[in-house]
C-alpha cells in the first residue's frame, strides 16, 4: 500500500528515456542477483511492440490550413470511434458509434488513402499528404508511472536473514555501482518501508513507556535503587526472547517488536510482586531486613508469580507449535518472544534478583519502611 509494489523490497528508477531506465533497471537486477539471501530479481514486463505512428508534418498542414488537433480528432475517429447518437431499446441504451472497420484500421496503406475534409469546404485532402507514416515504429506496451514521473521497478524478496541487513547491503551496492545519468534518480521501496517506519514508531514509544514505568515506579518507592532493582527484570527477559527467536530461526520484525514490549511489561509486574511483599514483611510484620526477610519473601511470591507465567505461558504453547501454519504470521513472533522471555525472566526472578536486592537495596528499603528519610538522602545512599 505505501509503495505501490508487492514485494518485500521494490528498486524504482526514474528517468524521461524508456529505453535508458529499463538498461539501468538491468544493471540494478544485476547487483541484487549478487547480495546473499534475496530470490532472484524481477524487472517490470515490458516489451515493445509494432505501432502505427502518423506523424504530421508542419509544412503542410500551414499549406492546407489545418492544425494539428484537427487532424487528430480526425484520426481518433477513424481509428477509436466517436459516439454520434443513443440507440434505445426498452429500458436499455446503447451508444452509436461511428469508425472504421477493423480490417481498414489495422492496413496503413489504407489509412494513408482517408480524405480529410479541409474546413469551409474547400476540398479534401489524403491522409498521406499532410503526415509521414514511418514503416519500422514500435513502443512500450506498458508505461509505468509515479508523481508524473516515468518509472521502471526492479523487485525481490529476502530469504534466509534479516530484511533490514539486506537493505542495507542492497541501497550500498546500488548506489555505489549504478551509475545514474543527469535527470535520472533511484528510490528505494517495498513492504520493508512499513517495517522500518512501525519499527521506529514502536522504538519511541517504547522508551516512553520505559520513561512511565520508571516515573510510576519512583513515585510508589521514591529510591532509585528500588526501582532499577525492579526494572533489571526487563534484561534478564529480553534475554529470554532473543534466545526463543534464534531457536526458531527467526528474524527480527515489528511483530516481535511488539513480543518484546509486551514481555517488558510482564517482567516489570513479576518484579513489582515480589519487592512489594518484602516491604509487606518489613512493614506489617514488622521483620528486620535481613536474609531471612528476602529467604521468605521470595518463597512466598513463588506461587503468585509461577502462576501468572504458567497462564500466560500456556496459552501461547499452542501458538508457537503451530506458528507455521497460515495466518499465525503475526502470533508466531510475539508468541516465541513472550515465551521465551517468561521462561528467563522467571528463573532470574528468583535465583538473581533476591540476591540483588540483599546486596543493594537493603539500606533503602529500611528507610522506606520506617519513613524516616527523605529523598535527598535516599539519593546521597547511591
Amino acid at each position: 500500500m505505501l509503495s505501490g509494489v508487492n514485494a518485500q523490497v521494490a528498486v524504482k528508477i526514474y528517468g524521461d528515456d524508456l529505453d535508458k531506465i529499463r538498461q539501468l533497471a538491468g544493471e540494478v537486477r544485476t547487483v541484487l542477483a549478487e547480495v546473499e539471501g534475496v530470490t532472484p530479481p524481477i524487472v517490470d514486463p515490458q516489451e515493445r511492440v509494432d505501432e502505427l505512428h502518423v506523424v504530421l508534418r508542419t509544412s503542410e498542414l500551414a499549406l492546407y490550413g489545418v492544425s494539428r488537433e484537427f487532424v487528430a480528432d480526425f484520426v481518433q475517429t477513424a481509428l477509436k470511434g466517436e459516439v454520434v447518437s443513443k440507440i434505445l431499446e426498452g429500458q436499455r441504451r446503447f451508444d452509436l458509434v461511428i469508425k472504421l472497420q477493423e480490417p481498414y484500421r489495422s492496413n496503413p496503406d489504407f489509412m494513408k488513402e482517408l480524405r480529410i475534409e479541409l474546413p469551409n469546404g474547400r476540398g479534401q485532402v489524403r491522409l498521406k499528404d499532410l503526415a509521414d507514416f514511418p514503416e519500422a515504429a514500435s513502443g512500450p506496451n506498458l508505461v509505468n508511472r509515479e508523481n508524473v514521473r516515468r518509472k521502471q521497478v526492479v523487485r525481490c524478496n529476502v530469504t534466509g536473514r534479516d530484511l533490514a541487513g539486506a537493505i542495507e547491503e542492497i541501497e550500498r551496492n546500488v548506489r555505489q555501482r549504478v551509475q545514474l545519468p543527469a535527470g535520472y534518480f533511484i528510490e528505494f521501496g517495498g513492504q520493508f518501508e512499513a517495517q522500518r517506519s512501525a519499527t521506529l514508531m514502536i522504538s519511541g514509544l517504547a522508551g516512553v513507556s520505559l520513561a512511565g514505568i520508571f516515573v510510576v515506579l519512583m513515585m510508589l518507592y521514591p529510591s532509585p535503587r528500588i526501582t532499577f532493582q525492579i526494572l533489571n527484570a526487563i534484561p534478564t527477559a529480553f534475554i529470554g526472547g532473543v534466545w526463543a527467536l534464534m531457536v526458531s530461526n527467526q528474524s527480527l520484525t515489528v511483530a516481535s517488536l511488539v513480543g518484546f514490549v509486551s514481555l517488558g511489561g510482564i517482567a516489570v509486574r513479576n518484579g513489582i510482586l515480589l519487592v512489594t511483599h518484602y516491604f509487606h514483611l518489613m512493614k506489617e510484620e514488622g521483620q528486620a531486613f535481613s536474609e531471612a526477610t528476602v529467604l521468605r519473601g521470595s518463597l512466598e511470591r513463588l506461587a503468585p508469580v509461577l502462576m501468572t507465567a504458567l497462564t500466560a505461558g500456556i496459552g501461547l504453547v499452542p501458538l508457537v507449535i503451530g506458528g507455521k501454519k497460515p495466518g499465525l504470521e503475526i502470533l508466531y513472533p510475539v508468541a516465541t518472544v513472550i515465551l521465551g522471555g517468561l521462561m528467563t525472566s522467571t528463573f532470574c526472578e528468583f535465583l538473581l534478583h533476591p540476591g540483588l536486592f540483599w546486596k543493594f537495596s537493603g539500606k533503602d528499603a529500611e528507610r522506606l519502611v520506617h519513613g524516616g528519610s527523605s529523598e535527598e538522602e535516599l539519593l546521597e545512599g547511591v
